[in-house]
């Protein structure tokens, strides 16, 4: 993992010592690289209360209570063990390892860990519940937007339909109607 560093570095530096440390306060070469290798990812603590609604556009963990609406369409949702949610939830991944009261839909998957609770309808097209979790509701495991749907076979009717006014099929008793 940290090899990374290395292969971003135009050809020439890679096998260059680095450069003294710059004094603090003072951006240096590695900064940079650094902050962009590393995922952003925001936590929001046990003492935190958020009422409303909830926008992101990167990865985030809730220890806190949150009520409302929750949308990372594109990123990863984690409810921490502390984690108490009621809110619509709206995201790319969701694992829950707290409470969640509310309806949760993942456009790629939700986990429900062990101790993790959700009351409230799941839509996703990949579903995991831990042994030891709560789950209170329905699951809609969707196929993904862009996805084919498998063919559905027609039902055919086992013998042709016969005119009206036309004598039933062979085998069928006289008098009913064939296929009607």
């Amino acid at each position: 993992m940290w090899k990374r560093d290395e292969a971003v570095r135009p050809s020439g530096q890679a096998g260059a010592p680095q450069p003294p440390t710059p004094p603090a306060g003072a951006p240096g070469p590695r900064s940079e690289t650094s902050h962009h290798m590393e995922k952003d990812i925001v936590n929001i603590g046990k003492s935190v209360v958020i009422k409303g609604e909830l926008n992101g556009s990167e990865d985030l963990t809730i220890e806190g209570h949150v009520e409302g609406t929750i949308q990372l369409r594109e990123h990863v949702l984690t409810i921490g063990p502390n984690g108490k949610i009621k809110a619509q939830v709206f995201a790319k991944s969701v694992i829950v390892l707290g409470e969640v009261t509310g309806n949760v839909s993942a456009s790629d998957k939700v986990d429900i860990r062990d101790n993790g609770s959700v009351d409230g309808d799941i839509v996703a097209p990949r579903v995991a519940i831990a042994e030891g979790a709560h789950f209170r509701g329905s699951v809609d495991m969707q196929r993904k937007a862009g996805a084919p749907a498998p063919p559905k076979p027609e039902a055919k009717p086992a013998v042709p339909a016969a005119p009206q006014g036309a004598a039933p099929a062979a085998g069928a008793p006289a008098g009913q109607r064939v296929g009607a």
